[in-house]
């Protein structure tokens, strides 16, 4: 897998576009203390205190 940020990769074709693709996560920042928490976590809850982090992508898929 190469990632990219431009719209061009140097050295290859793009023979093919996908389409676009995305994802998601929510992970704690100290995730032992959020493990012991249990398993209902209320990510808005714990998330206000900020030991919550979301990281959100999103791209497009291509073959080279």
């Amino acid at each position: 897998m190469i990632l990219s940020t431009t719209p061009q990769i140097e050295g290859h074709t793009i023979r093919e576009y996908k389409g676009v693709v995305t994802g998601e996560t929510i992970i704690g920042a100290n995730f032992v203390k959020d493990f012991f928490v249990g398993i209902d976590i209320d990510y808005e809850t714990i998330g206000a205190n900020g030991s919550m982090l979301m990281v959100a992508t999103s791209g497009t898929a291509v073959v080279i």
